[in-house]
């Protein structure tokens, strides 16, 4: 029976714990700040940036793996006899799939499947796990990827940011752009759709928006069998465990996931965004 070996980025914000559970291989995107560089919640974690953030007069930039990064990576478990599924952020949002899938052309000994999850945060480490339980449960490379492949039909995120600001001034926008010049006293809901940041509806205030937030999320998941929750929590823990104990409360939940946002996507959604993926079989 082959070995799998499971690869995401550092997009993914699977919790520590299922990461070692589950031999999952994290690849970090990259933080740019002035004339420093950090690996994505490695050099420079959750806490840290949002601080350093809020009195900054340099906004930071981001930048997808290196293709170097993933060759090394894929090396080295192609030496220790690993068949690889590389899962990763969606190609509209970075340009990690790219950089994987040079690498894996220049490591034509291993045998390695890329997927682009069309999406990030724990929408993408939904599909990440299952494909890690198959694994674990001796499924080949090809069931695992077509397991990783089918989730997308399956799952979903919903968040509400503070303001568009951020998204507006990386690009990362999307369709949410028609939001812009009456959104500073509103609060946008939005997702990811198709791969990309898009519009849902914008909302009076953050209570109201964060109580239709799960409204959304009830109704596609109604009538559907063992639901997973996940936070979206850039530097709102309290206001993110309130979304997620009330979301809990409302559905019948068979994993809950608290989640952070790592600088790589905060930098992009700003402080204070909160949201929810969730999963379905």
């Amino acid at each position: 029976m082959s070995k799998i070996a499971i690869v995401t980025d550092s997009t993914a914000y699977i919790p520590k714990g299922l990461i070692e559970q589950y031999n999952i291989s994290v690849i970090p995107l990259m933080l740019i700040w002035g004339e420093e560089t950090y690996r994505d919640d490695i050099d420079i974690k959750p806490t840290d940036f949002y601080t350093r953030l809020q009195g900054t007069k340099i906004m930071p930039t981001t930048s997808q793996p290196t293709i170097a990064d993933f060759k090394i990576l894929f090396d080295r478990l192609h030496g220790e006899g690993y068949e690889i599924l590389s899962i990763l952020i969606s190609d509209q949002l970075s340009g990690t799939v790219s950089s994987a899938t040079q690498a894996r052309k220049l490591t034509p000994d291993a045998t390695i499947e890329i997927v682009n999850s069309n999406t990030t945060a724990m929408e993408l480490g939904f599909h990440v796990l299952a494909a890690a339980r198959a694994a674990e449960n001796g499924a080949s490379l090809a069931e695992c990827k077509a397991i990783a492949e089918n989730a997308q039909e399956r799952t979903g995120i919903i968040f509400a940011v503070d303001t568009l600001e951020f998204l507006h001034r990386g690009g990362r926008i999307g369709g949410g752009a028609r939001f812009l010049g009456t959104a500073l006293k509103l609060k946008p809901l939005l997702e990811i759709n198709g791969g990309s940041i898009a519009a849902l509806e914008r909302v009076r205030t953050k209570r109201k928006a964060h109580n239709r937030l799960i409204e959304l999320i009830e109704a596609r998941v109604a009538g559907k069998k063992n639901i997973r929750l996940a936070t979206l929590n850039a530097n709102a823990v309290d206001e993110a465990q309130a979304l997620l104990d009330q979301a809990n409360g409302n559905m019948e939940v068979v994993e809950s996931v608290f989640a952070e946002v790592s600088p790589v996507i905060g930098v992009h959604v700003g402080p204070g965004t909160v949201g929810l993926a969730y999963m379905y079989d």
